[in-house]
């Protein structure tokens, strides 16, 4: 029974199965709000890190225990995402595996590929929207490090921002490999903010840099995926959905990857030093 009730509030409510991307029924579905949102956000978080730099404050401020509720609602939003979008993937699979005749596709390709003419609209896009709102809670992240350590970081103000381009891309073009992407990013994201939590409450953090490393796999782990949705796109006959916004995609990820990477590195150096 209670298996049943949260297969109708995550895959079958009308609102999910229902949902249709659009300008005029989705909130924050335009490109104006789009770069608006990333534009405020940016000249935020640096106007925010210049009057604390003018005011000269050597400590930064405490923010008592909203980092760690702020985690605590990222870690229980991402499960619920990665639950819903599953739940979903194996409904639709369910309910349009005889179209897939037409176009010889199978769930695995699925998951990587949505056939050409696919449309934003039904339960995994529904979870896709979920997902590109759910981006806008972790700019907090931003303000929360620059009002308690005063540290703003170029890589933090890319990655956030291009990471909320790339949700947005997913939607408005139906993009192909967002399954899978929702699927890898909610799962590392329940794990990370789990643990900020847990140690945000003052107990014992692991032995190794657990935030760095996952999301280290995470990202090479959607470096391989997007390899997947290339190949199958040059195999496959008609090519996948939205591959241009899949291109620029790739593109942002690179970037972050590598802008990543020297992070990483930076990070696992200091660690042994």
């Amino acid at each position: 029974m209670a298996t049943q009730t949260v297969k109708y509030w995550l895959t079958e409510h009308p609102n999910i199965v229902n949902f249709r991307w659009s300008p005029t029924q989705s909130y924050a579905s335009t490109w104006f709000f789009l770069f608006t949102a990333v534009l405020f956000y940016v000249i935020a978080a640096v106007s925010l890190h210049v009057l604390l730099a003018l005011l000269r404050r050597r400590r930064g401020l405490s923010l008592g225990p909203i980092p760690a509720l702020h985690s605590l609602a990222m870690a229980l939003i991402s499960a619920v995402i990665f639950v819903g979008i599953l739940l979903s993937a194996a409904a639709e699979i369910r309910d349009t595996r005889w179209l897939w005749r037409r176009t010889r596709t199978t769930a695995i390709q699925w998951f990587l590929c949505f056939p050409v003419g696919t449309r934003a609209s039904g339960r995994v896009f529904f979870w896709s929207y979920a997902f590109y709102l759910s981006r806008f809670l972790h700019l907090f992240r931003t303000f929360f490090a620059v009002i308690r350590r005063r540290r703003l970081s170029f890589f933090q103000l890319i990655n956030q921002s291009s990471l909320l381009c790339i949700s947005f891309l997913w939607l408005e073009y139906s993009q192909s490999f967002q399954v899978v992407a929702i699927l890898l990013t909610t799962v590392s994201y329940a794990v990370v903010y789990g643990y900020r939590f847990w140690t945000a409450i003052g107990l014992r953090g692991a032995c190794f840099p657990l935030v760095v490393s996952c999301q280290a796999v995470l990202l090479g782990c959607l470096t391989l995926c997007h390899v997947g949705v290339l190949c199958i796109h040059l195999v496959k006959r008609g090519g996948c959905n939205g591959i241009g916004a899949w291109l620029f995609n790739s593109v942002l990820n690179a970037v972050i990857s590598l802008l990543y990477l020297k992070f990483y590195v930076k990070t696992r150096s200091l660690s042994h030093t």
